[in-house]
């Protein structure tokens, strides 16, 4: 009942197994104690009705009130039991859960999050988890417990009497099989209702994200109507899918009670042929009372178990996703990036075809060449971010897929186009560079990376809150914060894609200034567009189709009347000037 099928099919932990198993048993306990509270009340009943109809004496009363009061403190005792095994531990349980699912993200390599939405990715954390514990609490050890209860009362029943038992019980497995009958439906519905609510998720993100271009062309009303259409599409399936459930939920719930009726003409039936007498049909009729409680929540619980299996599905994808590992060591002899035939492609495109070049400790290796020609890829590979299809790279003679990512990225310091900074102070910011950092060391990398002229300006200086992603600042600004973050790291490599692209010439001339004091004596990998910026390198790998066109330094390309990056040079001198 508990085994691995189970347990991918709830997403549980092998202690959510254990939790599942235990209450499950204080479940079937509870039931059962309850049952026995029945069974004090017949028996009363049958001593009542002796002294009725055979004149015999009266029970006993201070029995009967002792089997209360120990039937109560019993049923206490079980209650908070079964509280603790299905509320209690399981909620332990979602917190680690959750810290599980964060712990196999940060290992998971970059390239499963560029296939992942990641408003459905966030929907799957954060709901479907959601959605997961409430069936851990709610449904599993109720249900299952409910089970094994009724499977134990029934052959009691069928000991007492078969006949009464069928009449009584028929209607419990009819039930099940109505409601498991409409479980592939429940599950299109509920995938069907997860598509919309991602789909809800994705355009509140994008309209927030986007909201200044939104407002700049004048499409306020246009991206409403759309989130509308979005938000209606979701109510509709969420509409038509608890519609549906409900419909065979509730006819499983009337089918079930039909065991009433049957059990009393049964019972009237059989009182008058003298099979049985009254006391065994009020026996029935009270464990009827009993019988059908459990499952009156599971019938409504069990088709959002039904729906859970999708979101289980989804949380199990993460899980079986392979992460990112490796040797916890890292000792290269030296720092050159070498690519040798490598391949690489996203999903069935192939953006890179044998490409092979050496960037050497202490040069600057600028990649050029057209848009889409593998660039930012060659760059995102070199740090292991992505794995590669074909080939090896190796550092210092190590092949770094060899090595664990986060071991591996102890050495690099990288600084993007797209600055990535975070809701804190600028100090904080820059101290992401190198945990544990002092205030002096941070200051240092902020003052070589030309921060201090407009950090002293902030009403804080450096313990100015600078908003979400850096918003309170210019991308200049933002820019010597990363490049200052990476100065503090201080790592032997360097891998710059786009750094200076997005800036006016006045912070081009700021950032590159705090450039050099970075890439000074380390292997550093460039990649740009504007080819003054590469001008300086001492190699320069020109991409192209994903391919090594051509390389060698700036003088030798320029001086060939066929390179590709000369004719790059001179259309984009030739811009300049029709510019000016």
């Amino acid at each position: 009942m508990f085994g691995k099928d189970f347990q991918r099919k709830y997403a549980l932990t092998d202690r959510g197994v254990k939790n599942a198993k235990k209450g499950t048993l204080w479940t079937v306990i509870v039931n059962l104690v309850v049952m026995a509270g029945m069974g004090i009340l017949y028996f009363m009943m049958e001593g009542f009705m002796g002294t009725l109809t055979e004149g015999d004496p009266l029970p006993n009363a201070l029995t009967f009130i002792l089997l209360a009061i120990a039937f109560v403190i019993l049923s206490l005792i079980t209650h908070l039991q079964q509280y603790r095994t299905t509320y209690g531990l399981v909620y332990k349980e979602v917190k680690d859960v959750r810290i599980s699912i964060a712990e196999r993200l940060r290992k998971l390599p970059l390239g499963y999050f560029g296939k992942r939405d990641l408003a459905d990715l966030t929907e799957t954390v954060m709901g479907d988890v959601n959605r997961l514990e409430h069936v851990w609490s709610h449904c599993l050890g109720y249900l299952y417990g409910s089970y094994i209860s009724t499977a134990i009362v029934a052959v009691g029943l069928i000991c007492f009497n078969w006949k009464l038992a069928a009449a009584c019980l028929w209607g419990v497995p009819v039930a099940f099989a109505l409601l498991f009958g409409s479980r592939k439906l429940a599950k299109n519905n509920s995938e069907i209702t997860k598509e919309a609510a991602v789909g809800v998720s994705d355009g509140i993100q994008e309209t927030l994200e986007n909201i200044r271009e939104i407002r700049a062309v004048n499409r306020e009303e246009l991206f409403l109507e759309s989130l509308n259409d979005k938000i209606d599409c979701h109510e509709k399936s969420m509409i038509k899918g608890e519609l549906s459930t409900g419909v065979f939920v509730n006819a499983a719930s009337v089918i079930m009670r039909l065991g009433v009726a049957t059990t009393i003409l049964t019972g009237t039936g059989m009182i008058l042929s003298g099979q049985i007498d009254f006391m065994m049909l009020f026996l029935f009729l009270l464990v009827i009372t009993r019988v059908y409680a459990p499952f009156d929540q599971a019938l409504a619980l069990i088709a959002e178990m039904f729906m859970s299996q999708i979101s289980a599905a989804r949380l199990m994808e993460i899980y079986d996703t392979k992460p990112a590992e490796g040797a916890d060591r890292f000792n290269p002899d030296g720092y050159d990036i070498v690519f040798e035939n490598v391949g690489f492609a996203y999903d069935d495109e192939q953006v890179l075809r044998g490409v092979s070049f050496t960037a050497k400790e202490g040069e600057v290796t600028a990649l050029v060449g057209p848009s889409g020609s593998g660039k930012s890829t060659c760059a995102r590979l070199a740090a292991g971010l992505w794995n590669i299809n074909e080939g090896t790279i190796r550092v210092g003679g190590v092949d770094i897929s060899s090595v664990d990512p986060e071991v591996l990225l102890t050495d690099y310091s990288m600084v993007f186009q797209d600055v990535m900074l975070f809701d804190d102070t600028v100090m904080e910011n820059i101290r992401l560079g190198r945990h544990g950092a002092s205030d002096e060391e941070v200051l240092a990398a902020a003052e070589a990376a030309n921060c201090d002229e407009f950090v002293r300006k902030l009403p804080g200086g450096y313990r100015t809150p600078i908003g979400e992603n850096g918003a309170k600042l210019s991308g200049g600004e933002r820019q010597r914060i990363s490049i200052a973050r990476a100065l503090l790291k201080n790592a032997p490599i360097v891998l710059l894609d786009e750094a200076t692209a997005s800036l006016d010439v006045e912070n081009e001339t700021k950032v590159q200034g705090a450039l050099s004091r970075l890439l000074s004596g380390k292997t550093v990998l460039v990649i740009a567009h504007r080819m003054r910026t590469v001008e300086a390198a001492d190699k320069i790998v020109v991409l192209s189709d994903g391919r090594v066109a051509e390389e060698g330094s700036p003088a030798e390309l320029l001086n060939n009347k066929d390179s590709i990056f000369r004719r790059m040079t001179k259309l984009q001198n030739a811009g300049a000037e029709w510019s000016i």
